[in-house]
């Protein structure tokens, strides 16, 4: 008995056809048996359908495989799903695509709810060594560590007891209860106080929007707004505070973003609609996808390919705007994705200077894909709880400039100082009052100001690396595309 290949699960992705039908023939029996690869070829499916960098993966041109059992035979060639994704199909240049085996967390992540003791905290490896330490950023309010004795700027170098080392940081901070062993620096290097902080994981919610103040300086008002993450589920919360700002007729605007690595480009259009106001409609982003998606859009649905200036929030109600000419923000190298496209989207139209260091340097946007005919959330397969999130675009400005690879590059260059940290919102704040003297006229917007380090350190991870979601950039779901069959 002869079997007929069919390809369609090939080339008939939404919007990609074969070259060339397919009729060869093989013998029954010879196949490999699908059902055995199932998470890998719904995998494979969705990387040949929208990857940004598919031009890239010979494994992924239409013409690859010469036969259905060449292709199944490819997908059993791989131990797990995840060596097929990352050592398979994705490009040597992407740093952020990723596969989840629980799209659940990833859901809950993309809406701010994580478990955690509720310390933020950046960890430094020791020159020349395994061993770790960290420093607490801030307290997520509401989380069991609030009220605790821990507080920002306290180091720590033991979890439960054991030295933080490179490879068991992740594992240890992920106990469901953790006993921070709070250090000091003593002698260029970091050395155990022996006080200790027991605190549980828990499930939160974090409200991305940390503080919000207007400060008075020199008969000036700034507005401070420090936010930690794009997430949509606090656009309104977003919104209230660019009224409050408004209401308060601020001058200036300090857009603290050191800690946030991204998230929601509908929530980073939004953003940069209330801080402008005036573009209603104008080119925020414009959206480069692979050729296939790109040809398409550019045949038939080229608005696909900008995000606009916005006068309301998802759900419909206005933005509150602020009409400003300039911005200053605080970043560092935590300061990912989302992030970067408010700062870069903004440049062809206002002033925008950046005080901090370096940032990340993600430019290209994400899209959850499920295990679904239409790789949609509705539907997906009951067997297993796999997902992928492949970078689908690269985003691009106004004038056509991206994010540099290597990041964008400061105006006023100051690093956090770990012996003196100071208190977030406070204008004595070392990053704060560096970007207030930007605005007053104490400092050249361009200068070079870096903290000598105390010691020698490198950073090495921060308390969000460890969620699913960690400086990514997405979108809300795979277009939809009228191919009219």
């Amino acid at each position: 008995m002869k079997r007929l290949l069919l390809f369609a699960f090939l080339c008939g992705s939404l919007m990609t056809s074969c070259s060339e039908d397919m009729d060869d023939v093989v013998d029954d029996g010879v196949l490999t048996d699908p059902e055995n690869v199932e998470i890998e070829d719904f995998i494979y499916r969705g990387m040949d359908e929208i990857y940004l960098y598919k031009s890239d993966i010979p494994e992924l041109a239409d013409d690859y495989f010469d036969t259905e059992q060449d292709y199944y035979a490819y997908l059993a060639d791989w131990d797990t799903p995840a060596n097929l994704f990352y050592q398979g199909l994705v490009a040597s240049q992407d740093r952020f695509s990723f596969i989840t085996d629980d799209y659940i967390a990833l859901e809950n992540s993309f809406s701010g709810i994580s478990q955690t003791t509720g310390v933020d905290y950046r960890l430094y490896r020791f020159s020349n060594s395994n061993d770790i330490f960290g420093i607490v950023r801030y307290i997520i309010p509401g989380s069991n560590a609030e009220g605790t004795a821990i507080k920002r700027g306290d180091l720590f170098t033991e979890i439960n007891g054991e030295t933080l080392t490179v490879s068991n940081y992740a594992s240890l901070l992920a106990s469901p209860s953790v006993t921070f062993s709070l250090a000091e620096i003593n002698d260029n290097t970091v050395a155990n106080t022996g006080e200790e902080v027991t605190i549980a994981n828990s499930e939160i919610t974090e409200n991305p929007v940390l503080i919000q103040d207007v400060l008075e300086v020199e008969g000036l008002k700034i507005g401070y707004l420090m936010y930690n993450s794009f997430v949509a589920d606090f656009d309104i919360q977003l919104n209230d505070a660019f009224a409050y700002f408004a209401a308060e007729n601020i001058d200036e605007l300090i857009l603290d973003l050191r800690y946030n690595g991204g998230g929601r480009v509908s929530s980073a259009t939004a953003m940069a609609s209330m801080i402008t106001g005036s573009y209603t409609g104008e080119i925020f982003a414009k959206k480069q996808w692979n050729e296939d998606y790109q040809n398409y859009f550019l045949a038939n649905e080229p608005d696909e390919l900008f995000n606009y200036f916005v006068d309301k929030i998802q759900g419909g109600t206005d933005i509150n705007k602020l009409n400003l000419s300039s911005l200053y923000v605080i970043g560092t190298s935590s300061t990912a994705s989302a992030s970067e496209l408010v700062i870069n989207g903004l440049k062809p139209y206002i002033d925008v200077y950046l005080i901090g260091n370096t940032t990340t340097g993600k430019s290209q946007a994400s899209v959850t894909l499920y295990d679904s005919p239409n790789f949609g959330r509705t539907n997906a397969n009951p067997d297993h709880k796999y997902a992928i999130q492949p970078l689908v675009y690269e985003s691009v400005n106004a004038n056509d400039i991206v994010v540099p690879y290597d990041g964008i590059e400061p105006d006023v260059e100051i690093e956090e100082s770990l012996s003196n940290y100071g208190v977030l919102g406070d204008p004595s704040e070392p990053m704060l009052a560096a970007a207030i003297n930007a605005i007053t006229g104490k400092t050249s917007k361009i200068q070079t100001r870096t903290i000598q380090k105390e010691f020698n350190y490198q950073e090495f991870a921060e308390s969000s690396s460890l969620k699913p979601n960690y400086k990514r950039m997405y979108i809300d779901e795979l277009p939809s595309l009228n191919l009219g069959n």
